[in-house]
């Protein structure tokens, strides 16, 4: 007569009770539970494979029901007639899990192996990386990360009052992460169907010749730099990319063209442009000179960053009040600030915007005005209108300065509109 098998039920394995050895209870076919002295029970599946004994733990009780186990037996036990070793596979898993990279993996291979590549401002997307997405999620598994992670990072962000760097952060994390599954580091991104967190306002700040002027003077007396109010003027002068201006080199100079190479160019087109006896000044001496604005930090030999301009453009706007050297804060706590540039908030873009528009207002032509400004020829044009606009450009800047010079130091403008003198003619 034959054995009667045992069929677990949740009563019987509750009233298992340690003894002063650990014992095995099993049901006849794998499916076992081990109970040590210390009262530990832990489901087990017992199987040979390939003339081994193999047991795979399948979890404790009660964390771990009998119905959870029965499921994980079962599974288990149809991948072992398939010739599939469950214990093999787990500790496979486990192998793979352990060598998965972390955020802090990834943010290193993307830089290294696609931003440095691929963008000429890598060292933004480092900088945005390292700020916010590396202390949170760094030493977790980049698999790891979802949907819910990146919209409460960039909450966080946004609760800070900074829409403009959540927008930015949102940005770089999406292409850190779609470079992740082109390479087969994670399955599916977790940036898919996250919105942009603050709406896209495009830009349209101009200074008015009030602000110039004032803006103008009160560099002078604001907290920065030297080589941070050159650079921030000759935005204006010239009408060129923060980033370009302040990774100005000596090299790039010959007489007055300052020819900025297609490395450096934002659309990756060498750049000619003109410069007025302003820009020069600004410029100053180059003999012996490497960087125009070269970094303070000793023993750093490049320029300084681009986003140092914007930083102190920041930190002049809202000024900490200092009372015997601590700050002051208003009744609600917060930090009182004063204005020391004097005029509404503005970003360094906004000198090279302000600029094109005067120009424009002048009189000077479209095709000019985007040549200065680097922009790609669209559609046809393109194609067959080759000219560099030179001499047009040298007029345009020159003309511009005249009405700089004449916006700063409050004379009279004598900057006559180009359409005004050929009718004249």
């Amino acid at each position: 007569m034959s054995k009667k098998q045992i069929v677990f039920t949740d009563i019987m394995i509750r009233k298992l009770k340690p003894e002063e050895k650990k014992y095995i209870r099993g049901e006849g076919n794998g499916f076992t539970i081990r109970v040590m002295p210390s009262g530990v029970k832990t489901w087990l599946y017992a199987y040979a494979f390939d003339g081994k004994r193999r047991e795979l733990n399948l979890g404790s009780y009660p964390e771990v029901s009998l119905e959870t186990a029965r499921g994980k037996f079962d599974d288990a036990r149809k991948k072992v007639k398939n010739g599939i070793d469950p214990v093999a596979e787990k500790e496979q898993a486990a192998e793979e899990r352990r060598k998965a990279p972390t955020v802090s993996d990834l943010i290193t291979e993307y830089i290294e192996k696609h931003a440095k590549v691929q963008k000429r401002g890598w060292k933004e997307d480092k900088r945005i990386l390292e700020k916010d997405a590396l202390p949170v999620w760094g030493s977790r598994k980049a698999a790891d990360i979802t949907k819910r992670d990146v919209v409460l990072l960039l909450e966080k962000i946004m609760e800070r009052g900074a829409p403009g760097s959540a927008n930015g952060n949102f940005k770089c994390i999406r292409k850190m992460f779609n470079f992740a599954v082109e390479r087969d580091i994670i399955k599916h991104s977790p940036c898919i169907g996250v919105k942009m967190p603050a709406p896209l306002n495009r830009r349209e700040r101009i200074l008015s010749e009030t602000e110039i002027r004032t803006l103008w003077k009160s560099l002078e007396a604001a907290g920065v730099t030297d080589e941070i109010q050159r650079a921030l003027r000759l935005i204006f002068v010239t009408a060129q990319r923060p980033g370009e201006v302040v990774g100005m080199h000596s090299s790039e100079i010959d007489g007055r063209w300052w020819t900025i190479p297609s490395k450096r160019a934002k659309n990756g087109k060498e750049h000619r442009v003109y410069l007025t006896d302003l820009a020069l000044e600004l410029i100053g001496d180059t003999t012996g000179k490497g960087y125009i604005f070269p970094c303070p930090h000793e023993g750093k030999v490049k320029p300084i960053e681009v986003n140092a301009l914007a930083h102190a453009v920041r930190r002049n706007l809202a000024w900490p009040v200092l009372h015997k050297g601590k700050p002051v804060f208003d009744s609600d706590g917060k930090p009182v600030t004063e204005n020391r540039l004097g005029i509404d908030a503005f970003t360094p873009h906004d000198g090279r915007r302000t600029a094109a528009t005067f120009m424009s207002q002048i009189g000077f032509m479209d095709e000019v005005i985007d040549s200065l400004l680097n922009h790609v020829k669209q559609g046809i044009i393109r194609t067959y209108n080759l000219n560099r606009y030179d001499k047009e450009k040298q007029q345009a800047l020159e003309a511009w300065e005249r009405k700089l010079n004449s916006i700063i130091t409050g004379t009279e403008n004598k900057v006559i509109p180009i359409n005004a003198s050929k009718r004249a003619s």
